[in-house]
Order: C-alpha cells, then structure tokens, then sequence
C-alpha cells in the first residue's frame, strides 16, 4: 500500500498519532496507509505557523513576492491536476473526470489571490481634526486553522489557502481524516513551490487527536471551516477559547424550483446536475425539487428517460457518470430514511436501494413527495437521491424553499426574466443559479445563511476576511498635547 506523510514546519513527518488506513470506495480495499496528528503535533505546527507569521522572511516579504509564490503554486498545482484528481478519486469515490479538472481549474483560485494580492490597501481618512493625519492599513489576521471535509478538498482548500497566503497569513491546514491522501500529496508542491518553512502545515488526524486541540489552541487566530453543522457548533464552541475569527461553510438541502414556462429538458439535466452529479455529495446538491404541479408528471418521464442512460460504475473510467459514495454509513443513512419516506406516503420512481458491485454504490434514486414533512425533503442525505415535490403558485414555491434550516445553494428554471429576478432575490440562500446549477467561479462568493453558515469564501471580499484594519494618528501640531484628561 502506499504510505503519506504530514506536512509540519517545511518537514514530512508521520507524527506521533496512530497509523491509519484509507479505504477505497469502489471496492472497499485498503489501498493506503497516513501518519496522523496528537495534540502534539498540533501543537508543533501552530507553534512553527506562529513563528513564521514573525520571521522578516514571510513578514517583511512584499506583497508582490508572495503573489509570485502563489503563481508558482498555481502553476505546480495544475502540472500535477492528473496525479491530485487520481488519487482523490481512489481515495473519495469520486469521478476522475470531476477531480482532475477541478484541480485544474483550482489553480485559476490561487492566480486569482496571487494577482490580488498587492492589491490589499488602506485609506487615509479625512478626518474632522485638521492637525491629524489618519490613515488605516490591514495587516494579517495571524495564525489561520484551516479544515476542509474529503468532499472537493483541492477546490475547499483553495478557497481558504489563496487568500489566507495572499494577505500574508500563516495556515495549519487539516485534511479530513476520511480519504486525505490528495492533500498529504498536494503538500509537497506548497515545499516545492517554495513557502518559509512554518507558512503552511498540512495535517490530518481524529477530532480529539488533531481538530479540538487545533481549533481551540491559543495561537489560532483565525478559523475556516467546511463540514456539518454539529460539528461546526464544536468548533464555534471551542473558538470560545482563542477567540478566533470564525467563518463556516456548512451543509445544504438547496431548493431548486421549476415553473411551468422552463425548458423543461434544461430543468431535468439541472435536477440531475443537482441530485447525481458528485453522486450527491455536495454541500449544494439541489436535492429539493419544487416543481410546478401542470408539469410535474412530464419533468418525471424525462427525468427517468436520462436516468436511464446513467452510467454507474470505476469512478476511474471515463464513461462512468455516477461512482461509489465515499462511507458505507452514508448507504445505511440513505436507506434508513428513504424507508421513512416511503413510510410518510413518498413514491420511489427508481432507485431506491444500494447495488451490488463491491463497494459503496448507490443506486441514483426519484422520490416523489406528496407534502413537505418526507424524510428526504428534510435530512441532507449526500448521495444521489433526488425529492420533488409539487406547487401552484409563486409564493407557495417560495414558502417551500424557504422552509428549511438550511440556505446555501438554490436553483431557479424560468423563461420569465422578470420572475427569474423576483424569486432569486427572495430565496434565503447564499447562492442562487438560474436555468443552470452547480458553477463555481474565483470571482464569485460562496457561503450561506442559516445551519449552512455565515461568512463567503472566493471572491475579493474574502481576502479581507484574512485582514484585520489598523488605524494610524499622525500628530501633526507643532504645539504640544493638550489637556491630557479630556480626549480629543
């Protein structure tokens, strides 16, 4: 089997937590072993993270300088997007095809903060005081721990590590200690590239070994995480201690409505993109289906029509279009409350079970909903089952897809621009798509509201986030200070 190492202070290491082991979902072999993290060696890497922040090498580096180390990342990272996608796939399960251009679209992120990053700037402030000069600069936010889930690692953590590196932070990366061999493999070109020994550590380990120990140790000044929302709460708990800035992007049950003017061959390959692309596991999986009552019957048929073309397979092969889930608890979860469903009075069109071919595959699944308390309409499920539900009227759609706990991704089919307007602007989620679904740019925010999260990652904002503002006073009275009791 092959073996990986973390990453700490410009040193590969196995750490001193136990070895694990990482299964491959499509068989379920053991096909790699990974050195994983104690409270030491957690304490080793913010430790090596904090003295870097200090060192005049990443400290006193210009602006421009670190935008060049994040070009040369960019460039490292899209010659090796084969070998990364590769082993993602064997690792998550998920399609090579999606892991090996994600990661080469990835490297667009941290060209995106490269190129942003001497643009970081300050104001001078036309104060109310004439004898005062007053300006602000942002200065790094300090240590940054940052946690991605196995789901779409290369692109999560590029939305965390271009604009953190770029404002000039310094980062404790922990990968997911389900399926983290891309990340332990993706720090070897941050050591090529060329980053001050301590500017980014790579680990991975259990929550009492590696994540509590991180997200509470007293150096971290800044928290970015992706994963659930019981774990977030954790997290938001354990910030209490250091009382680090905390951003989260979290999961989603995200609405997708279909009104009866849609192209509704468009509509039925965005539910599709929605529900089976990823195999469902994505934390913006369209897995609402609100469809207008006058169509629901034809978006169906065609809806089951293309599913039968579905290829499921060797997420390794090419012409596969659905691969294995990356747990087996994510079958049991998926049966347990497709069961519920069908319990509560849903109709399962097809799907509906597990397959038989070795490893963790589901079949993709249509579940129609009679009302809005099905199990599947309420429990994000990560996998490919896809729930519709019927609607009459605008509001009506509105009121369903705004009766969630969740708000991160949504989708709108319309032909009517004026409604693609009205109902995009009133959808609580961080993202809406209209007659398309699941796109993603460097330039465009990506976060969402409610038990989805709160702060945005991608985007200009987002390199703010890693920022904190000083306020400077400049005196510039010859006369000396006033009355030093009354302030100014």
């Amino acid at each position: 089997m092959q073996h990986f190492q973390m990453y700490i202070d410009g040193a590969f290491t196995d750490g001193t937590g136990p070895r694990m082991t990482s299964q491959n979902p499509a068989d379920g072999s053991d096909w790699a072993t990974f050195g994983s993290a104690t409270p030491d060696d957690v304490t080793r890497a913010v430790t090596a993270a904090r003295r870097a922040l200090n060192d005049p090498t990443w400290r006193d580096m210009t602006q421009t300088a670190r935008g060049k180390l994040l070009y040369r990342l960019a460039d490292l990272i899209a010659e090796h997007a084969a070998t990364l996608g590769q082993l993602e796939t064997t690792d998550s399960g998920k399609l090579l095809a999606e892991t090996q251009g994600q990661t080469a679209y990835v490297a667009d992120y941290y060209r995106y903060y490269a190129g942003l990053a001497d643009k970081i700037e300050g104001a001078v402030i036309p104060i109310d005081k004439p004898d005062m000069h007053v300006f602000t600069r942002r200065e790094p936010i300090g240590v940054v721990a940052a946690i991605v889930p196995w789901n779409a690692q290369m692109f999560l953590t590029a939305t965390k590590l271009g604009p953190a590196l770029a404002a000039g932070c310094t980062v404790v990366l922990k990968a997911s200690e389900i399926a983290p061999t891309p990340m332990l493999e993706f720090a070897k070109l941050i050591h090529k590239a060329g980053f001050p020994d301590g500017v980014v550590s790579v680990i991975t380990g259990d929550a009492d070994g590696c994540s509590i120990p991180l997200t509470r140790h007293p150096d971290v000044d800044r928290i970015a995480f992706t994963g659930g929302p019981e774990t977030a709460r954790h997290v938001v708990r354990n910030s209490a201690e250091n009382f680090a800035v905390t951003t989260l992007e979290l999961g989603g049950k995200s609405p997708i409505i279909v009104f009866d003017d849609a192209d509704l061959d468009g509509a039925a390959n965005g539910l599709i993109a929605g529900n089976f692309g990823a195999s469902g596991q994505s934390c913006v999986a369209g897995s609402r289906g609100i469809v207008h009552r006058s169509i629901l019957a034809d978006l169906i048929k065609r809806i089951s029509a293309k599913a039968q073309d579905i290829v499921i397979g060797d997420p390794l092969e090419p012409a596969t279009h659905v691969g294995p889930l990356c747990t087996a608890a994510q079958i049991e979860k998926i049966k347990a409350t497709l069961a519920a469903a069908v319990d509560q009075g849903a109709t399962i069109h097809f799907g509906g079970a597990p397959l038989d071919r070795g490893g963790n595959y589901m079949a993709p699944t249509l579940v129609e909903c009679p009302n809005t308390g099905i199990a599947t309409l309420k429990t994000e499920l990560f996998g490919p089952v896809m729930s519709l539900i019927p609607f009459d009227t605008e509001e009506e759609a509105l009121a369903i897809a705004n009766d969630s706990l969740f708000g991160l991704g949504s989708g709108v089919f319309t032909n009517n621009l004026a409604r693609a307007h009205r109902v995009s602007s009133r959808i609580k989620a961080g993202i809406c798509w209209v007659n398309t679904y699941r796109a993603i740019s460097p330039l465009a925010p990506f976060g969402g509201y409610g038990d989805s999260g709160y702060g945005r990652e991608a985007g200009q904002e987002a390199i703010l986030d890693y920022t904190r503002t000083k306020t400077t006073w400049i005196n510039m009275s010859d006369a000396p200070m006033a009355n030093p009791f009354i302030m100014r």
